[in-house]
């Protein structure tokens, strides 16, 4: 984990008192919940479908959506209190836990099931071989984020030491790191979409492989709130998760093409092929989870990758900090 994000942990954790409910007033009879998302972006998918088809709406939640930009920025919201609930790598909720919180937050709905990273080169590749990174510059992602930690488990894999055979580089912004690439820093470069297909259309890069696949599935992006919240409003998080299930199930069965339209109004600045290109791209490598369960197994595969990176103090109690019972009923309802 970053020293910043330690710090700010701790500060809140030690300072901010547990805050009464935030499912905070009504729009009509619509109950208001207030959602940070770490960044805004196609690999979540399934939370726009949720908004854009209507699915909060039919389970009477009224949706205030912000994009919190960045896992320490989107956890600081949540325990003081700004959200209600976070979407942000099931990760954060571990490194609360291991400051030693009395109010943990819990994962209560997956959305995202792999890496959502690519691995751009510089120079087309025919033939790409991983070993082909060793010696080069590579402009990673922040240290302590799950992108990097997935990054250097897959380089590890690969028998990369990627402290040693790497010019590893992790000092660029995360916003910065697309621009960075583009004005000639890195021979390789971990990079989020849109910006990989981006650059491939500008012909300045060329993904080479898919971290996602490399690292295995992974509770990487997960719907969390505060178990104090979760226990005042379990009416609302079972709404809520019904919501993300049906948008879930929506995803799994329409076409490129109609999950692109769906998600253009979040994305209005973002070609239209370029938005139907990365969708396809991650619903081909399955990055969508098919349902909300954060499951057992990958969240040990989470770990492995954590301890991996140092980044781990002890293993983190699976049923402390995940709740499947909300997702568990979404999914027996969608059943009758």
């Amino acid at each position: 984990m970053s020293k910043t994000m330690k710090s700010l942990l701790l500060a809140i954790v030690a300072v901010v008192p547990v805050m009464l409910a935030a499912c905070s007033g009504s729009a009509g009879n619509k109950t208001k919940i207030r959602i940070g998302e770490v960044t805004r972006s196609i690999f979540y998918a399934p939370e726009y479908v949720a908004i854009s088809q209507g699915f909060f709406k039919e389970e009477g939640l009224d949706i205030e959506l912000t994009t919190t930009a960045g896992g320490d920025k989107t956890m600081t919201a949540l325990l003081s209190g700004g959200i209600d609930v976070a979407l942000v790598g099931s990760e954060t909720s571990i490194y609360v836990s291991q400051q030693g919180s009395d109010d943990p937050v819990v994962n209560f709905a997956q959305v995202t099931q792999t890496d959502g990273t690519f691995l751009v080169s510089r120079k087309k590749i025919d033939k790409f071989d991983w070993s082909m990174l060793k010696g080069s510059t590579f402009l990673g992602q922040r240290k302590g984020g799950m992108p990097q930690m997935a990054g250097e488990f897959t380089l590890k894999k690969k028998g990369i030491d990627p402290q040693k055979e790497l010019k590893l580089i992790q000092n660029v912004d995360f916003a910065n790191i697309p621009a960075a690439f583009s004005s000639g820093t890195g021979d390789y470069v971990q990079m989020f979409e849109p910006q990989a297909t981006v650059i491939e259309k500008e012909g300045k890069g060329f993904v080479v492989a898919s971290f996602g696949i490399e690292s295995g599935k992974l509770p990487y992006t997960v719907f969390m709130a505060k178990k104090s919240f979760i226990d005042r409003n379990p009416k609302t998080i079972q709404q809520f998760t019904n919501a993300v299930y049906k948008a879930q199930r929506w995803v799994a069965d329409k076409s490129v093409d109609e999950i692109a339209a769906a998600l253009q109004p979040f994305f209005a600045d973002t070609d239209k092929e370029i938005v139907k290109a990365v969708v396809k791209r991650y619903k081909d490598q399955q990055s969508f989870a098919a349902d909300p369960i954060v499951d057992e197994n990958e969240w040990n595969n989470l770990q492995d990758v954590m301890e991996a990176a140092g980044e781990l103090k002890q293993r983190a109690d699976y049923k402390k900090l995940v709740d499947n019972t909300f997702a568990q009923k979404a999914i027996d309802a969608a059943k009758k």
